[in-house]
């Protein structure tokens, strides 16, 4: 994976991998708090071997064998060392698996350029034991996500602009979802259908060290997957820009025939 600023609206838009090649790069999201032990059973963390770099993306737990992330984080991929259940990066527990495989599947019309269809899968080697510490998150179908809706991201990205290196703490960010209009307003015409953005009261959002990770709706007691990070502004993590995702449910077909039949 090479670094790249994406140029969507007068170079609004970073990609987010290029700025997280070292596990030394990167951070806390912007604007977050720490998560609790098990709160977000579905978050994955993820370290990447490509031929010439090592990095770190987030990703979802979406069924026992399968992981979701971004495009960015499996194209070019040749292994990925996978944390689920533990909060913490660098501490392990009895709650934690540390999975290795190399299978992933890359959206057939990614384009790394626009991030047009920014979304991959891994599948695990075998298929796990879900306990309290580590849950899937759901997908919808035919999903609607109104503007407005109270959502929230989880990862391990950065807090601030300045500081660097991951967090060793899961934090997680209460966002809003924007219409498709104010998403164009901050990024340009290369945005699409299939991209959603949001923001917070302040800047809270993404940032490097978040790419892949989920964007969640809680409706009752069900945990529904609806984006997966993608892009993020030029204008620095604590801008007021909103952050970018590429919404979930308009992949759910090939989400379903990918793990079905693979």
């Amino acid at each position: 994976m090479k670094a790249v600023v994406l140029v969507l609206c007068a170079s609004l838009i970073w990609v987010q991998a290029a700025q997280i090649k070292s596990r030394k790069n990167g951070g806390r999201i912007v604007g977050g708090e720490v998560a609790n032990a098990g709160q977000f059973p579905f978050a994955a963390a993820i370290y990447i071997v490509t031929a010439d770099s090592t990095y770190f993306c987030g990703g979802a737990l979406i069924n026992m064998q399968w992981v979701l992330t971004a495009g960015q984080c499996v194209d070019g991929a040749l292994m990925f060392t996978i944390r689920l259940g533990n909060n913490k990066l660098n501490t392990n527990d009895d709650n934690m698996l540390l999975l290795s495989t190399e299978t992933y599947f890359l959206h057939p019309d990614y384009d790394p350029v626009t991030l047009s269809n920014d979304i991959g899968l891994i599948r695990l080697r075998m298929q796990i034991n879900f306990t309290e510490y580590i849950w899937s998150a759901t997908i919808l179908k035919n999903g609607h996500i109104p503007d407005g809706s109270s959502v929230l991201t989880v990862g391990w990205g950065q807090t601030s602009d300045e500081v660097a290196g991951l967090s060793d703490d899961l934090h997680y960010a209460n966002l809003v979802t924007l219409s498709h209009e104010e998403c164009l307003a901050a990024f340009g015409t290369q945005v699409n259908e299939q991209m959603l953005c949001v923001a917070g009261n302040y800047n809270e959002g993404t940032c490097r060290g978040d790419l892949g990770s989920p964007l969640i709706e809680y409706l009752g007691p069900m945990v529904y997957h609806i984006g997966v990070s993608s892009f993020i502004s030029s204008n620095g993590c604590e801008s007021s820009d909103p952050s970018g995702f590429t919404r979930t449910y308009s992949y759910f077909d090939w989400i379903y025939n990918t793990t079905t039949n693979n």
